[in-house]
């Protein structure tokens, strides 16, 4: 199993109602490519005084989990996936940080 963990940065506060909705949208898209087993999501738990950190600060992030390297990569050229990904930077932007690994833990 390989793990693709995203770490999500908005560029502006985002509303809660609208992460709430990128997040679903995300997952939904994911999970009917067929080639994703789980998928995980969370919120940042902000710290005081962490924005004087030079450091990308996530808003989100998400955790797709898939067989192997192929499965992963069907899974973002499945129908929707650009789609999603457009709409919500044009509404939104975003930046990404990501990492395929092997299960934590």
């Amino acid at each position: 199993m390989i793990q693709h963990t995203m770490l999500v940065s908005f560029e502006n506060p985002i509303p809660d109602a609208d992460l709430d909705r990128f997040l679903q949208d995300i997952e939904k898209v994911m999970l009917d490519s067929g080639h994703v087993r789980t998928v995980a999501a969370a919120r940042h738990i902000p710290v005081p005084g962490e924005e004087e950190i030079p450091a990308l600060i996530a808003t989100a992030v998400i955790q797709f989990g898939v067989a192997d390297l192929p499965a992963l990569g069907a899974a973002f050229q499945a129908p929707g996936v650009e789609e999603i990904i457009g709409r919500w930077q044009a509404e939104h932007p975003y930046q990404v940080a990501f990492v395929n690994h092997t299960p934590l833990g």
